[in-house]
């Protein structure tokens, strides 16, 4: 080894943060796509757009992939398949004709009113193993790392 070489880093992805954030969010995706996956016949794409729509009651499909941090081809082709099972509708924004804002139906309204309590109950649930202080220190780095990363809405 001369002066200017230095051991080989390795890396042990198991252990690798980013690598372990990403395998939880997916897990935790999974663990909550259980009940609008049965239940409703919803995929992620699609729960997202309606959780979305839903908590906004309207909004554009371009604030949807923001928020979502969802690709804009996945955003358009979830809206495309809620709004051919007549859960959501798109009308013309007054503003701006190009825009147009998404809207939950009134099946889709009727969808999301059921599916709330039972996506809040089954975080309550998951996050349940935590306790309240780990939870509300999960909570301190979660939010420190969402405003480091400039992810918070």
């Amino acid at each position: 080894m001369t002066a200017r070489s230095t051991p080989e880093q390795t890396l042990e992805l198991a252990a690798f943060v980013p690598f372990r954030l990403n395998r939880l969010a997916d897990g935790v995706s999974q663990h909550l796509a259980v009940i609008y996956r049965k239940r409703f016949g919803l995929d992620i794409p699609q729960w997202r757009v309606m959780a979305t729509v839903g908590s906004k009651h309207g909004c554009t499909a371009q604030y949807i992939a923001a928020s979502t941090r969802m690709h804009k081809s996945r955003v358009s082709r979830a809206i495309g398949e809620l709004e051919a099972r007549a859960l959501i509708e798109r009308a013309s924004s007054g503003e701006d004709r190009r825009q147009r804002q998404v809207h939950l139906s009134r099946s889709g309204r009727r969808m999301y009113s059921e599916l709330v309590p039972l996506a809040l109950e089954r975080e309550a649930a998951l996050l349940a193993c935590l306790g309240p202080e780990r939870l509300a220190g999960f909570m301190v780095g979660v939010e420190t790392l969402e405003r480091f990363l400039e992810l918070e809405d």
